[in-house]
């Protein structure tokens, strides 16, 4: 990493001094990598501008900086086809699973969106995602309270059936 004053301007360009910016920032990413981390350089840090500027914005809203796999083609990669297993514990975790996923979507808008009348409904839909990533919790533990949790992990009756036939 390059040395920079305290008192010079900070490297990611918000005006602020470096010391009152992204000083401690940077003196824990040394340590990091004192320790063996791998760091990545200060132009690999983006602020929400500089993602919208560089038409990353839409991948952003839907992926943060997860990867996404898609075909050649551009077509994503979809799992729609193959969400449910007809286990309630499996599904359950599924259910939580998107609504975190919505969640975390809304999060990335409400990040670079800064209109109102766009933030206010994103707001009321991100809580909304709350609320249920909250019900399906709870139905989970219903689910498991009520279970026979002997071997329910590991016995399927379909597969586990004894043989009818000799």
């Amino acid at each position: 990493m390059e040395t920079i004053g305290r008192n010079d301007a900070c490297w990611c360009g918000s005006g602020k001094k470096y010391k009152k910016c992204h000083c401690q920032f940077d003196e824990k990413l040394k340590e990091l990598q004192q320790e063996g981390h791998f760091i990545p350089s200060h132009d690999m840090i983006k602020t929400p501008e500089q993602i919208e500027k560089s038409g990353f914005d839409k991948y952003y809203v839907d992926h943060t900086l997860a990867l996404w796999p898609q075909a050649a083609s551009g077509t994503p990669w979809s799992a729609t086809t193959f969400q449910s297993k007809g286990d309630p514990i499996t599904d359950l975790h599924e259910d939580m699973a998107a609504e975190q996923k919505a969640r975390t979507t809304y999060d990335n808008i409400l990040r670079l969106v800064k209109d109102p009348e766009v933030c206010d409904p994103i707001r009321f839909l991100r809580e909304r995602e709350i609320v249920h990533y909250q019900r399906f919790g709870e139905s989970l533990r219903i689910v498991q309270d009520k279970l026979d949790s002997k071997n329910f992990y590991a016995f399927n009756p379909e597969f586990d059936r004894k043989p009818c036939c000799n």
